[in-house]
């Protein structure tokens, strides 16, 4: 009972959706008042015409007629056409092109690094020992002209010496060698009242800042050139981070950044663009940008720490621009496209040349305007349809009318196609993604020895190539992939080998519903099975087996 419903609400919803798809102008009379036919054509298919009442020779799927005075379905390979509910099922959603502001986020992962304009190494400028430190540990805040430690050096020590007895021009002299030695001017203006009974002399801070580095101890002797501390000033950190060329033309110095790091969880620190290089690194194709981020003392310690990781967010405004929906943009190699609504159910497939491309906006340069309307859900369905479109209508169907004599090599391999057919149908039929994987293989090779086999035969030439065509049963991740592959396989093996059917072993059967279960593909379906067994029904499986029906000769 559930079966018959099924089918009976299909056949409900293809019988309006057949006149929807075909409605034209009302037709024109002949003599007798009755309509005169000019063809019939595939509603599906829309290249596939006869000029007498037949079957779709690709889906299978009953002719239209179309009457004097109608216009037919477009053959345009470009153009998909689809009924009313399978707009639906493939949920067909539209939009209108537009001028529209392109925003564009950008985010980075970096480092914070301390301003390196004011990194400075302390060394000893005089040999001479440390007889005392006022700073014996890193981490430690210190401001410029603070003392750092006492140092006893003779030579020092007699240049102030010799400093305190000059006059003049000779002081001067002196006053320039201190200078050199290490003083500071204010050091060396105070060398007048300093006792003589002082031996040493301070080593003061050039910069304020943090100590990061101390490699002395007190009574330690050093040489001219050592190195005593080394000092950062991180009141203003550097966030340094790596740009591709994609993203190069969206930065510029003077842009707001938004910088966090796990260390300050919760908390946005905000600076701008200061150094863009201009050096690209040719192995990553990438470029080193700089963000200066401001690190007030705050109860005696800076939030942002010395080379902790960090995200940089860059938000971007541009002007309004012709703009779609970057999901309705499909990418085929060098081409993109989009395709347009024309008209009821009927979509075009339009080549479009893109500039910039924002978080969910992508900038149209050609290709579309204004007020077009596009598809933005539902895009690749059309574009598989779309393929298949160009595909088939560039090679027009030749009607088989009659079985072409076979040798005893080419029944041989159509015999031997049939049979791995069948067991590939059997195995969608069971529900076994294990088995449709396993012959596979087997069913690409049989369906290329069958092509090659018939190929002398010039009324098959079209048939094979579809069949060809469709040949991929690679392997598949799930059992919908794998009826998906099968069913273009199994339509092309039905429609070229229908004509040999009779004594050979194998019945073509038809399932009336097959989009139910492939949203996008034609409501019927066919496959080949070995004759004498009952319906087993690939595309759905043990869901409903036996829904189907033999295809009488």
């Amino acid at each position: 009972m559930k079966t018959l419903a099924i089918i009976l609400l299909t056949l409900a919803l293809a019988v309006p959706t057949t006149w929807l798809a075909t409605r034209q102008p009302a037709p024109q009379l002949n003599a007798s008042g009755e309509r005169e036919i000019l063809y019939y054509q595939s509603a599906m298919h829309p290249w596939v015409k006869s000029d007498k009442p037949g079957r779709c020779t690709i889906c299978g799927m009953a002719l239209t007629p179309v009457y004097v005075g109608e216009k037919g379905l477009d053959t345009d390979g470009d153009v998909v056409s689809l009924s009313q509910s399978a707009v639906r099922v493939l949920h067909v959603q539209t939009a209108e092109v537009k001028q529209l502001p392109l925003a564009k986020t950008l985010a980075f992962a970096g480092v914070v690094d301390d301003d390196a304009r004011r990194h400075r190494i302390i060394s000893a400028y005089v040999d001479g020992r440390l007889e005392r430190l006022f700073i014996n540990h890193h981490g430690v805040e210190i401001t410029e002209g603070m003392a750092l430690a006492e140092i006893f050096s003779p030579k020092l020590l007699q240049a102030e010496q010799e400093y305190r007895a000059a006059s003049g021009d000779l002081r001067r002299s002196v006053a320039l060698r201190l200078r050199q030695l290490g003083l500071s001017d204010a050091q060396i203006a105070a060398l007048a009242q300093k006792s003589p009974d002082v031996l040493t002399t301070e080593i003061l801070s050039p910069i304020s800042g943090t100590v990061v580095n101390d490699e002395i101890y007190a009574g330690q002797f050093v040489t001219a050139g050592q190195k005593l501390f080394e000092l950062a000033d991180f009141s203003t950190m550097w966030f340094v981070f790596r740009a591709y060329e994609q993203d190069i033309p969206w930065l510029k110095l003077g842009q707001q950044v938004e910088v966090t790091t796990p260390s300050v969880p919760g908390r946005t620190f905000t600076g701008t663009i200061s150094f863009i290089d201009p050096n690209l690194d040719p192995a990553t194709r990438s470029t080193q940008v700089r963000v200066e981020l401001p690190n007030p003392l705050v109860d005696g310690r800076r939030a942002l720490l010395h080379r902790v990781s960090g995200d940089a967010t860059v938000t971007l405004d541009a002007p309004e621009v012709l703009a779609v929906l970057r999901s309705a943009v499909i990418q085929t190699g060098p081409e993109s496209v989009v395709y347009i609504e024309r008209g009821e159910s009927a979509y075009l497939r339009q080549p479009v040349k893109l500039g910039r491309r924002g978080d969910a906006l992508i900038e149209v340069l050609s290709g579309l305007t204004a007020g077009d309307k596009i598809v933005t859900n539902g895009n690749l369905l059309l574009d598989g349809q779309a393929e298949m479109n160009r595909s088939f209508s560039a090679q027009p169907d030749v009607p088989i009318k009659d079985a072409p004599m076979l040798t005893e090599a080419q029944r041989n391999a159509v015999q031997t196609f049939t049979q791995v057919a069948d067991t590939v149908a059997a195995a969608l039929a069971k529900d076994d993604l294990s088995a449709f994987n396993k012959v596979g293989p087997a069913a690409m090779a049989a369906t290329e020895t069958l092509t090659a086999t018939l190929a002398d035969h010039a009324t098959l030439a079209v048939a094979l190539k579809k069949l060809s065509d469709a040949r991929h049963l690679h392997e598949a991740a799930d059992l919908p992939a794998a009826r998906r592959m099968f069913h273009p396989f199994s339509t092309a093996a039905a429609a070229l080998l229908e004509p040999f059917r009779s004594g050979s072993g194998f019945d073509i059967f038809e399932c009336p519903m097959v989009d139910q279960m492939l949203p996008g593909v034609p409501a019927k379906g066919r496959w080949l099975q070995a004759s004498g067994t009952t319906v087993r029904n690939p595309y759905f499986g043990s869901e409903m087996l036996e829904c189907g029906q033999k295809i009488q000769p």
